[in-house]
């Protein structure tokens, strides 16, 4: 399974919905994901540009995609941003494969 970070911020409005009558809206969106063969790792509420930050499970990058989509389509969220995670043995691997691929930089 993939993993990815997901960065949320509310619109007013939004807020002022949640204000009004609080929902837990982690289990609500977390069916959602179920239903892409995903789940939240872990959610967080912040403070600063996004209001939401979760870690996400999924199977790859078009339901990634496709959640990321349907929430934007919604219009309770003014952002929304999706960023793949790799793993740190991942990332070990892909710095090894750049070192081996022989690239040269432009030079004057």
């Amino acid at each position: 399974m993939a993993h990815y970070l997901l960065e949320v911020a509310y619109t007013p409005e939004a807020w002022a919905a949640q204000i009004k009558s609080p929902q837990n809206r982690v289990e609500i969106v977390g069916k959602v994901l179920a239903r892409l063969g995903g789940r939240f790792e872990q959610t967080y509420f912040a403070f600063g540009d996004y209001d939401i930050i979760a870690f996400m499970e999924l199977p790859d990058n078009v339901s990634a995609a496709a959640f990321s989509l349907a929430v934007h389509a919604g219009g309770a969220v003014s952002a929304c941003r999706t960023t793949p995670l790799m793993t740190v043995e991942e990332g070990i691997a892909a710095i090894r494969k750049a070192g081996d691929l022989g690239y040269q930089p432009p030079s004057a």
